[in-house]
């Protein structure tokens, strides 16, 4: 389990057995164990229930091996010491806290078939115990989202500078609003502030989802968590550690976690009652059955006996673990597709969904800048716009962000001349310039370039930068000597990403639509290639959680993303769509559904297979209550000795689980 090796905890102080247990942490983290054989207790609970399963099928085949018998015995007390001494302890503490669930009436019909001579039918109702339960654990782990990944993202440090010049590294959780603190040029933003001295762009990735850089200079805010490309900034401090960015999203994803599930509760309030029902039944039946059918209290035709027959009948082996083997089947399918799901449960919530949201960059789109073109501004400079690529690829091969690795690829496609640079300076946040065989270049923003230009050459570069941005294009300009060239950058499309939305919106079961923390053009350009009518854009953390949390609420909703932006709106929709390539590991661990491969084109095969097995489930569930009506009343009544009734019962357990194991097939 995922969780296992973080939730270890350095105890450098003595530890008492005890308060390891209160910890709560996995076996495998417990210090009295040598690291050479911690791997051992790594799903312990599950080895143990295997462990218990062989050792039951050896009990049952020597008792047919004369004069094996007490080997047998022996086997079958181990068989309960490893899948009945945990749960036995558990239902002593549930009952000392007045507790009554399925769990105590698993273990009180296992352990009571005992006395009336079927202690092999007691073993076997524990071994399918242990195992469901060891799987609902699995289960239970994969499901839990894990901000450790978010909080990694801010560094616990930070460069103050103080009042004389002299820097000092401190702690990120002491340093106050005010505090003047130094980022320099590859380092993460540790705390939200304003730029008071310098100029750079920022990667803010990882909090908007959008892989582009964003200059900054004097006074501008900054936020925690956006990676300094490249001139070093000084920052002054705007709000604390326990307040920034960073915390804020962390706050959203735990809110939204704990917003769901609610289904879960319920069904364990029904398993309360049901076990409640069927004890207090038996003892019921304990009691009237001598007066009622003029039988003995005593013996294998009493009411003792019929009771427990009834109890251990009773118990719901085949709902326990026939259900979870028919959501892990399902599970398996979808492994072999590439798709990860986060426990059963969330086929059951993926097939309530009626609306389908997704994030624009990284899920729509590539989240990788494409150079379209070089054009030239004038006709005078359309003869040399080879040899501006080159210079422009030249002149990036010095940068790291997002734009100049497109301009060095699209040179490398276009095969560009190769161009030395004899000079070259960086002006971080606005543009780089060099010198080659006595001609000038300058790339950058028009800011940069325009005391270079005349005032026709900005009227035209204002007016072209108009129209690409109607169509959702990015624009930086080149000027070389005396020409002006305009590049042309956008996010692509992912490959049959178009053909996907129409297979989901030709199926008419969801609504589609678009949440972006993109522009309103960028975001309009790729809805409108897609074929999405409805779309929302310009939205940050807590404005695409509100929408998500209003679908959710309204018709259920699964949202598909992949940035850290997009985790507390996967936490909290219906069911979170996380890219799993692409995609942040904060918004993998918030999201339900991980798609390994990024292939958004099995998202209709996706809810196909969670409509199956619904299907199933509910079948399940029929043959399952039937087998335990049926085997129940038949050995409450005696029209079937014990073992019959064991037999029906667990065969309506088998039953179920083949049924189950139908969704093993694609």
């Amino acid at each position: 389990m995922g969780s296992t090796s973080s939730g270890i905890q350095r105890v450098k102080r003595p530890i008492i057995f005890d308060e390891f247990f209160d910890l709560g942490l996995p076996e495998s983290a417990s210090p009295f164990i040598t690291p050479s054989t911690r791997h051992w207790a790594v799903n312990l609970p599950l080895k143990a229930a295997i462990l218990a399963a062989i050792l039951l099928a050896a009990s049952f085949g020597l008792l047919f091996i004369p004069g094996y018998e007490p080997l047998s015995h022996l086997l079958l007390v181990a068989v309960y010491l490893l899948a009945g001494a945990t749960s036995l302890i558990e239902t002593l503490e549930d009952l000392g806290s007045l507790q009554i669930n399925i769990d105590v009436l698993m273990t009180l019909a296992a352990f009571s078939s005992v006395f009336i001579g079927s202690g092999l039918e007691g073993g076997l109702l524990l071994v399918l115990f242990a195992l469901s339960g060891a799987i609902e654990e699995a289960v239970t782990d994969k499901a839990k989202g894990s901000l450790s990944h978010l909080k990694k993202l801010s560094p616990s440090k930070a460069v103050i500078v103080k009042d004389d010049g002299t820097l000092r590294d401190r702690a990120v959780a002491d340093i106050d609003v005010g505090t003047v603190i130094l980022v320099k040029a590859g380092e993460v933003v540790p705390l939200d502030g304003i730029v008071i001295h310098g100029a750079s762009s920022v990667n803010l990735v990882h909090l908007t989802g959008e892989n582009f850089p964003v200059p900054k200079k004097i006074d501008d805010q900054v936020p925690a968590g956006a990676r300094n490309l490249e001139g070093a900034l000084t920052i002054r401090v705007t709000h604390t550690s326990s307040d920034s960015t960073l915390a804020k999203i962390v706050q959203l994803v735990t809110q939204a976690q704990e917003a769901r599930p609610r289904l879960q509760r319920w069904f364990d309030k029904v398993s309360e009652r049901y076990a409640v029902g069927i004890i207090l039944l038996s003892l019921i039946f304990t009691i009237t059955l001598p007066f009622a059918m003029d039988i003995p209290f005593l013996g294998f035709e009493g009411s003792l006996y019929r009771s427990l027959a009834f109890l251990i009948a009773a118990s719901p082996c085949a709902l326990i673990l026939a259900i979870p083997i028919a959501y892990l089947s399902a599970v398996s399918a979808c492994a072999r597709e590439g798709i990860l799901l986060k426990g059963g449960i969330t086929l059951d919530a993926l097939a309530s969904c009626h609306a389908i949201a997704f994030d624009k960059t990284g899920t729509l789109t590539t989240g990788n800048l494409t150079c379209l073109s070089v054009e030239a501004l004038s006709p005078a400079g359309k003869p040399h716009i080879e040899t501006a690529l080159g210079v422009a690829a030249a002149l990036e091969r010095n940068a790291v962000h997002p734009i100049a690795r497109a301009i060095v690829a699209y040179a490398e496609q276009q095969k560009a001349p190769d161009i030395a640079l004899d000079t070259f300076t960086s002006t971080p946040g606005y543009g780089l310039k060099g010198s080659f065989a006595n001609h000038r270049a300058y790339i950058g923003r028009l800011e940069y370039l325009k005391e270079h230009l005349t005032p026709e050459a900005v009227q035209a570069v204002h007016l072209r930068t108009q129209e690409l941005k109607e169509k959702g294009e990015l624009l930086t300009l080149l000027l070389l000597d005396q020409e002006v060239y305009l590049l042309r950058f956008r996010d692509t499309v992912r490959p049959r990403m178009k053909e996907t939305i129409e297979e989901l919106q030709q199926s008419g079961r969801w609504k589609l639509l678009m949440l972006t923390g993109d522009h309103i053009t960028s975001a309009r350009k790729i809805a409108e290639e897609l074929g999405i009518t409805e779309y929302y854009a310009d939205l940050l953390p807590e404005h695409k959680l509100q929408y998500v949390t209003t679908l959710a609420n309204s018709e259920g909703l699964a949202m598909v993303g992949d940035g850290i932006n997009d985790a507390p709106a996967l936490a909290r929709a219906t069911v979170g769509i996380c890219m799993g390539k692409v995609g942040s590991s904060t918004a993998v661990d918030a999201s339900d559904v991980v798609l390994l491969h990024d292939d958004l084109t099995l998202l209709n095969w996706l809810m196909a297979r969670a409509r199956q097995t619904q299907a199933i489930v509910r079948e399940n569930l029929i043959l399952a209550v039937a087998a335990i009506v049926i085997a129940g009343t038949s050995a409450l009544m005696g029209w079937i000795p014990l073992w019959a009734a064991v037999v029906m019962h667990e065969g309506g357990t088998v039953l179920v689980g083949l049924n189950a194991l139908r969704l093993l097939r694609g």
